[in-house]
């Protein structure tokens, strides 16, 4: 048996998520190989001073996580770090203890990783050899786009093939929409919180980029039409249903109102729902409201899995020619492959099980945010992948991420979500949905509640 254990000077509160860190440090790092044996419980406790619970707990942490295994009457012992059973795909920022809360992604289980699975080996079964030997027609085949169209009705919208556009993703889709609707020296507005790939895809199509005043329903329409006013925006873009930073649902008036403005002023919309029908009862889709200025998009990565990268723009018919031709510019078209493989996922009714299941995986991750962090201010919403956690004073964005950092923790600072001219939020953002074991989720946003709770000036740095 191993007489190792960590400094007891190092450990901090909450101790047992800390001693699991040390562990799980101490096995990335090979002090302590495959088929070590771990000090019992009781020995651990006595050696670092600690109740036999707090050691407990630590273990049964590190077992979840794959990296130890405990067997009646034989102790504890080290598992290969590099392998496990039990999840379909590592990330590698979780080897070694770490905790991944920076990427707004899906959660996920084995489940999904047999689904699709299952889906690529079917995927040749009946398949139109013009899927993939042709690179035409440039706007998706008549299947997916009618697929397309009972998938849109899920989200909220009736809208016929016709007016519907495969893409690869909303990136594909947004991309080709900001350059089908504007000019270079355009400028394009959004809240002063918004989607990252906005900020830098304007910056490379030489659009001008305007955050304007928002509350807690969003964008406030006294705001747009005082700079509509003053300058001559060409459109608006909206994350309206929990795909935006703050992790918002913009109420169905809102929605409204910033229509009357939009259609005061001739701006057009662009609509990301990357989430789809995850959230329940939402309200009316922009697109709805205004559907002869309105681009919607929408994809799979967001609510069924990450690697199912096909999604749907639906358009006015005016529209229909000019994003045709920057979809070819942006990639000619949408992969067929995974166009077809959403298209079974529609029709046999995986794709809305999936969409089911993050709805309350999503669920129940918000409610343990909620009851960790339950003494500091933050926003989210149950079927959001993410919260928005403003900073207590005493924090920089900065320093957050980089103390974050050091306890093996990536949170997203909120730097490549502002608008250029938009002050520092002093916030950052939380997955909920990237770490796939409740354990580990729970233990790294009890790491996050400790940082909040001690600003640097009471710190020290973590070691191990």
């Amino acid at each position: 048996m191993t007489i190792w254990h960590p400094d007891p000077s190092a450990l901090t509160s909450p101790l047992h998520a800390s001693l699991a860190l040390a562990i799980a440090k101490a096995i990335s790092d090979g002090k302590l190989p495959k088929g070590t044996q771990l000090p019992t419980h009781r020995k651990m406790a006595d050696d670092l001073g600690l109740s036999v619970h707090t050691v407990s707990k630590a273990y049964e942490s590190l077992r979840r996580q794959r990296l130890i295994d405990g067997q009646v009457g034989r102790g504890s012992y080290v598992l290969d770090p590099d392998k496990s059973n039990d999840q379909p795909f590592q990330l590698s920022s979780e080897r070694g203890g770490g905790f991944d809360l920076s990427i707004s992604r899906p959660a996920f289980s084995q489940q999904h990783a047999e689904r699709f699975e299952q889906a690529l080996r079917k995927l040749p079964e009946g398949l139109d050899p013009s899927y993939y030997l042709s690179c035409r027609p440039n706007i998706g085949h008549d299947a997916h786009r009618a697929a397309g169209s009972q998938w849109l009705r899920h989200c909220g919208l009736d809208v016929p093939p016709e007016r519907i556009i495969m893409t690869n993703g909303v990136s594909h889709g947004m991309s080709a929409a900001l350059s089908a609707l504007t000019r270079p020296g355009d400028t394009v507005v959004s809240d002063k919180v918004t989607h990252h790939l906005l900020v830098s895809g304007c910056s490379y199509l030489g659009l001008n980029l305007a955050g304007v005043d928002v509350d807690a329903d969003g964008i406030l329409p006294d705001a747009l039409e005082r700079y509509c006013q003053e300058n001559n925006p060409k459109v608006l873009f909206l994350l309206p249903s929990l795909a935006n930073t703050t992790a918002g649902m913009m109420p169905e008036e809102r929605r409204r109102a910033l229509v009357g403005v939009a259609r005061k002023h001739d701006l057009h919309i662009i609509e990301n729902d990357a989430f789809g029908p995850v959230a329940e009862g939402r309200p009316v889709a922009v697109t709805a409201l205004a559907p002869e200025r309105s681009i919607y998009l929408t994809t799979f990565t967001k609510c069924t899995v990450s690697g199912l990268r096909a999604g749907y723009m639906a358009a006015p018919e005016h529209l229909l020619p000019a994003l045709t031709g920057r979809i070819v510019v942006f990639g000619w078209m949408a992969t067929p492959l995974m166009c077809e493989l959403a298209t079974r996922w529609v029709l046999d009714g995986t794709a809305l099980e999936l969409a089911q299941w993050q709805r309350s995986a999503l669920a129940e991750r918000h409610g343990i945010a909620a009851e960790v962090l339950k003494d500091w201010h933050w926003q989210g919403h149950p079927s959001a992948l993410h919260l928005w956690l403003p900073l207590p004073k005493g924090w920089s964005t900065s320093s957050f991420v980089s103390y974050a950092r050091e306890l093996k923790v990536a949170v997203a600072p909120d730097a490549p979500f502002l608008p250029p001219k938009t002050p520092p939020q002093n916030a950052v953002r939380l997955s909920l949905g990237s770490i796939q074991d409740l354990g580990r989720f729970r233990q790294a946003l009890e790491l996050i509640a400790v940082m909040l709770g001690r600003p640097p000036e009471g710190v020290a740095p973590f070691t191990y």
